[in-house]
């Protein structure tokens, strides 16, 4: 009888170690999944096979992407020590450098994925390789930003390269010494600026910890991102006020109100920085999203928690104003400043084609926006790779 209570009581206990409470960051899985920074190699297979048969839109969204600088066989890396970035980029001493070198290892790493032409392959690999030899550091007020930029979209290059590239990287350990030296410090411990920044250094953290296969530095980044996430898009189940990041001490309505760009008003999807600019918030929407992939791709869905439904309600609200709808008075004084950029298809993919959420307005958005291009920041070609991806 007690051996029997004892193995009920172990099986419970399992049970309950196996069980994810939808408020519970993410854990590292036991084995990482590669490649598997915001896009998988089932997902990789679906797009190379739709481009080869000439389907749209993944094959306008490939031409697009081979005619763009990022493409080009003759770039030539442009590394430097120190990156020194001010507020918006003033002074810019290697910031663009930094960030388009980064996307266009990600491109030529897409590009020889779908085409197997190693030319592709050999220039990602120059990229990161020429930056891995020579920096050291990211200085001045918007270090931590451009950090999580730049550091976006080096792991989303590696991985490809590591895992499927067939010639040689002789240098990737040096590249994976970059990342946790240079890279991992200045972003892991997060920000207390508007939520973009912490968004977007958090998604750097978790794609630079599954190239690692850093669990500890993943699951500290995971926790700050679903504590950021909750504090960024409001849910009317938050209750009257947002859900805020404890560090910031934003503890009365004034402190908040003010956080928030002066609104008062709060409702589904509502962004801690609509009021700001929808430029600035897209790319808090697009960090979410591509969190919401990478952990989906490591085993553990978000986008059935709280994460999925913030994102899907802000994807939502901002489509409808971008779409035209005028600001209703309650919201920024009746006056916004639009530009979501190309920010809704990982979203869109997996909430509305994966999940069957109705989303109207951000498919609408989203197709008139095909094939979704780069903002030259940290986001580049998700109609390629995530747009009607089922995989």
């Amino acid at each position: 009888m007690r051996r029997t209570a004892l193995l009920a009581a172990s099986a419970a206990l399992v049970a309950g170690a196996l069980a994810w409470p939808a408020d519970a960051a993410p854990s590292a899985p036991a084995a990482f999944a590669h490649p598997g920074v915001t896009v998988s190699e089932g997902q990789l297979d679906f797009t190379r096979s739709k481009v080869n048969a000439g389907a749209q839109p993944w094959k306008g969204a490939f031409d697009q992407m081979m005619a763009s600088k990022y493409a080009d066989l003759n770039r030539t890396p442009r590394p430097r020590a120190v990156v020194e970035c001010g507020s918006y980029s003033n002074p810019n001493l290697g910031c663009t450098d930094e960030r388009e070198d980064a996307i266009a290892a990600y491109t030529h790493a897409l590009a020889w994925y779908l085409t197997r032409d190693e030319r592709h392959a050999r220039k990602a690999i120059e990229l990161m390789d020429a930056w891995s030899a020579v920096i050291r550091d990211h200085t001045n007020s918007n270090a931590p930003l451009q950090t999580g930029w730049a550091g976006s979209s080096w792991p989303k290059a590696a991985e490809i390269i590591k895992y499927t590239y067939t010639g040689t990287w002789a240098n990737s350990g040096r590249f994976a010494t970059m990342l946790r030296t240079v890279y991992l410090p200045e972003i892991i411990n997060g920000s207390n600026s508007n939520g973009n920044w912490e968004l977007s250094m958090m998604e750097a953290a978790v794609g630079i910890s599954v190239f690692l296969e850093d669990k500890a530095s993943y699951d500290k980044a995971m926790a700050k991102f679903r504590t950021r996430t909750a504090a960024y898009v409001y849910l009317e189940s938050d209750g009257a006020l947002p859900k805020t990041v404890p560090s910031q001490n934003l503890n009365t309505r004034e402190k908040v109100v003010k956080y928030w760009q002066g609104q008062s008003t709060f409702v589904n999807g509502l962004s801690q920085e609509t009021c700001r600019d929808f430029t600035h918030t897209g790319y808090g929407l697009s960090a979410i999203s591509h969190v919401a992939e990478t952990s989906r791709i490591q085993g553990q869905d978000l986008y059935g928690t709280d994460v999925g439904e913030r994102l899907r309600h802000g994807l939502g609200f901002h489509a409808k104003y971008q779409l035209g709808a005028g600001a209703e008075g309650w919201l920024c004084g009746g006056s916004l400043k639009l530009g979501l950029g190309p920010v809704t298809e990982v979203g869109h993919n997996a909430l509305a084609n994966r999940l069957g959420h109705a989303m109207t307005n951000t498919a609408t958005l989203t197709q008139r926006g095909r094939p979704a291009g780069s903002n030259n920041l940290f986001v580049a070609w998700e109609t390629l790779t995530h747009g009607d991806n089922p995989a």
